[in-house]
């Protein structure tokens, strides 16, 4: 579909909890810049317990969790929906994170996705084969968003934890504390780094990590959006949103 595509045009995101839910309206203003003209309505999930530890994710992630907000979106006129959170999607396994979204989907009667499957995409759609990961999350976290990586047919090069438990403590990071992360979790044989939480704000600074890199840089919330514009069937060229966009 042209860019020029009707301006009414929505994707709604159900994120959890509050952390850097405020890049949402960032990107729709750079996106917006770009002459894409579509509206990325945003509404918080009840998260539970705000831990990037196994048990907690999966029930953050729980089909009753999103399926609670699902009307609330619906509200704001969108035509597909994405659930806004990597851990608690990937943490399901391949199959179960499918399964997630396809009840998502179900449940809102419109195409939708999760950030997970973004980053899967996204990957795809760049034609690299091997990456590296920069993550927030404790190790054992992080390699479960490896193996899902690899269901997804790349190659993880190197996978680098932080050990940060909650999201709100990642949402007060700012471009010198991402910088860093991007830097630590780069390889140099990986083709791109990926930075896989949506609770980190990374939308006003892509460009400068990826050029601090030398390389592709996926976000959490940048492929989110990318994969939203993605079930549009919209093609939207937005150097300030990075390669991924280009």
């Amino acid at each position: 579909m042209a860019q020029a595509a009707s301006q009414s045009q929505a994707v709604g995101f159900l994120y959890p909890g509050f952390s850097a839910e405020d890049d949402y309206p960032r990107l729709e203003r750079i996106l917006a810049d770009a002459g894409a003209g579509v509206r990325l309505p945003l509404v918080h999930t009840d998260i539970g317990e705000d831990a990037h530890r196994a048990d907690a994710l999966l029930e953050m992630g729980s089909t009753k969790r999103l399926a609670a907000k699902v009307d609330e979106v619906k509200q704001q006129d969108v035509q597909a929906v994405v659930w806004a959170c990597t851990s608690a999607s990937f943490v399901f396994g391949w199959d179960g994170a499918h399964e997630q979204v396809r009840e998502l989907s179900a449940t809102a009667g419109l195409p939708a996705s999760s950030t997970s499957f973004a980053f899967a995409h996204a990957v795809r759609a760049l034609g690299v084969e091997r990456v590296a990961i920069g993550a927030t999350y404790p190790e054992d976290v992080g390699e479960l968003f490896t193996a899902f990586l690899k269901a997804a047919g790349a190659e993880v090069v190197s996978m680098r934890g932080s050990g940060i438990i909650t999201a709100a403590e990642v949402g007060t990071w700012g471009k010198e504390e991402v910088l860093a992360l991007a830097r630590g979790g780069d390889h140099p044989e990986a083709q791109a780094v990926l930075l896989p939480d949506t609770a980190l704000h990374t939308a006003a600074w892509i460009p400068d990590i990826e050029e601090a890199l030398g390389k592709p840089v996926l976000t959490a919330n940048q492929v989110t959006a990318w994969e939203g514009l993605r079930l549009l069937e919209r093609q939207v060229r937005c150097p300030a949103l990075g390669r991924l966009f280009t």
